[in-house]
């Protein structure tokens, strides 16, 4: 079978997080059949799916939250009061008025206040769910053969963000989103990931849908507290339509009355289990709806998945997400053609993402584009760890290295997520803060690998020659190392 080096190039690293270092062969594979490289890991779907023991449920982590801060609070209550009772206990016994004290000269030494033990610190279940779940992710990216699939996860993982930063149940529920709403449907239908996402306990609260209230809901008239149209704008905006997608003000209202009364149960577990999607009809909006000219009887939770499916098959819904899955695996400017492409089979297969990352990989503009795309910090930072051949048993290298370059994991500044341009991460300083990350690199690891030896893993014979006379010419190890990982080959896609 013929090989092809450069398409090799453009199968690891332009559809997955690079080659792996050691005896993985990647560069070799690849060569031989780069499309069949990459969509052998489309044939796997359930090789999209996390299912690892410790990992919970969105419900069980709620409960786990609300037990913690209930610990939290207990905890600072017991010391409040040892605190008081420490403040409280007398420095010394009172003096005895006696004949023997009054000739005893030497003065009583002061007694000691009782010492308590602090109170116990609860564990921070939080922290501790958070870091888990990177960790499995972040496993799971390291040791994919090609990485297509992960990177699948990665880019709607962004496209429907939420931001761990919003607070505790965020952080808690953020590797369990993607896990429940976003994986399973990765290779399945547009229309039912929408769904899936717009339900989830963590998109409700991110979008504060939980808040919302129809303002002639029995809820809403007891409370005199109305809409908040976070959720429905976000779904129009930056889910579906897109901005320029067709919609109004008015339909973001409209849509935000037609999904009150999508909530999730709370600590108290009135509606249900407490951290599961519920329906509350009381805070439901009545009455029929008016949505992208199309009226939507009155209903329950039913009237709202049935506007979502819509919009989910709407023309504005496939251009949309034909442009942004062009724009982050081929360029930041994608050729009309490709995008008519991906555009049609979004619309031929009723939203079908398997189809679509298909038609993706058999188009002949994303093997023939230059590599001008610049690596996000995520996956710099796990091709870095695919080519060095280690799997991490810490999250903590790369959290920190995320929150050094601007990505942190799951935790977008907005709800835009986190750009996806070259020159959102070709910057001057983004790039210096990647030179001292590659530079610390070097230092701690160039001793154990052979920066030349990782130099044909990666690229196979398509390195360019000045890279091989800058890494061959390096002054030290740790250098040469420092100098693959910011060549121009490791950072661009």
């Amino acid at each position: 079978m013929s090989r092809d080096p450069q398409a090799a190039l453009i199968a690891l690293n332009r559809f997955g997080f690079g080659a792996r270092g050691g005896a993985s062969g990647d560069f070799v594979n690849a060569a031989s059949d780069p499309r069949g490289f990459v969509k052998a890991e489309l044939a796997r779907s359930s090789g999209v799916l996390l299912e690892l023991p410790g990992l919970l449920t969105t419900p069980a982590l709620a409960q786990a939250a609300f037990a913690y801060q209930l610990e939290v609070k207990q905890a600072r209550e017991a010391a409040a009061k040892s605190a008081q009772a420490s403040e409280a206990a007398p420095a010394s016994e009172p003096m005895q008025a006696n004949a023997a004290n009054m000739q005893d000269k030497t003065p009583d030494k002061p007694q000691e206040k009782p010492q308590t033990e602090p109170p116990a610190q609860p564990l921070n279940v939080i922290q501790k769910t958070y870091r888990a779940e990177a960790l499995a992710r972040l496993q799971r990216a390291v040791l994919a053969d090609c990485g297509f699939t992960e990177r699948l996860v990665a880019f709607w993982s962004n496209h429907f963000c939420i931001s761990a930063s919003k607070g505790q149940l965020a952080r808690i529920w953020a590797g369990a989103f993607e896990r429940e709403a976003i994986r399973p449907h990765v290779l399945g239908r547009f229309a039912d990931m929408v769904k899936a996402v717009e339900q989830h306990p963590a998109m409700l609260f991110f979008l504060d849908n939980q808040q919302s209230l129809g303002p002639n809901s029995r809820a809403g008239l007891n409370r005199k507290r109305g809409l908040n149209e976070n959720l429905a704008r976000e779904i129009m905006e930056l889910h579906t339509l897109g901005v320029g997608g067709g919609y109004t003000q008015e339909d973001v209202t409209s849509l935000a009355r037609i999904i009150t009364g999508w909530s999730f149960v709370g600590r108290q577990g009135i509606l249900g289990t407490p951290g599961s999607f519920v329906f509350n009809a009381n805070a439901h909006e009545p009455g029929p709806q008016r949505l992208l000219g199309k009226i939507y009887p009155a209903g329950g939770v039913e009237q709202g998945e049935a506007a979502l499916a819509d919009i989910a098959r709407h023309p504005s819904t496939a251009k949309f997400i034909a442009t942004k899955f062009a724009r982050h695996f081929v360029a930041d400017d994608p050729p009309p053609a490709l995008l008519a492409r991906l555009q049609n089979t979004f619309v031929k297969t009723d939203g079908d993402l398997k189809a679509l990352s298909l038609a993706l990989v058999d188009s002949d503009e994303a093997w023939s584009a230059p590599p001008t795309k610049m690596r996000s910090p995520y996956e710099f930072l796990v091709a870095t760890g695919r080519l060095l051949a280690h799997v991490p048993e810490d999250p903590g290298p790369y959290l920190n290295g995320l929150n050094v370059l601007g990505e942190p994991l799951w935790s977008p500044a907005g709800p835009n997520g986190f750009p996806d341009t070259s020159a959102a991460w070709a910057a001057p300083e983004g790039m210096k803060l990647r030179l001292d990350i590659a530079a610390q690199l070097g230092s701690r690891l160039g001793n154990t690998v052979d920066a030349r030896d990782l130099l044909g893993c990666a690229f196979g014979e398509t390195a360019s020659p000045e890279t091989r006379r800058t890494i061959e010419r390096a002054e030290s190890r740790q250098q040469a190392l420092a100098l693959l990982l910011m060549s121009p080959e490791f950072q661009r896609r």
